[in-house]
C-alpha cells in the first residue's frame, strides 16, 4: 500500500509540475487566432462585397431619382 502511495504522489506532483510549467496561450498562438480571424473577415468581404455594393447601388440610384 506504501508503494502504492508514494506512486500517486510522484503522479500527482509530476502533473502539478506540468500545469505550473505551460501558463496560458503565447504570443504564436494569439498570432495565429488573429491571422484565422483577418481570413474569415476577408473571405467575408470577398463573397459578399459585390452582393453589397451592388445593393447599394440600387438603394442609391432610387434615391436619386424616385
Amino acid at each position: 500500500m506504501t508503494g502504492l502511495m508514494v506512486s500517486m504522489l510522484a503522479f500527482v506532483a509530476g502533473v502539478k509540475d506540468k500545469m505550473e510549467s505551460e501558463k496560458g496561450a503565447t504570443a504564436v498562438e494569439y498570432g495565429l487566432m488573429v491571422a484565422l480571424i483577418a481570413v474569415a473577415i476577408i473571405g467575408g468581404v470577398s463573397l459578399l462585397g459585390d452582393n453589397l455594393l451592388a445593393m447599394f447601388e440600387g438603394i442609391a440610384a432610387e434615391i436619386v431619382a424616385p
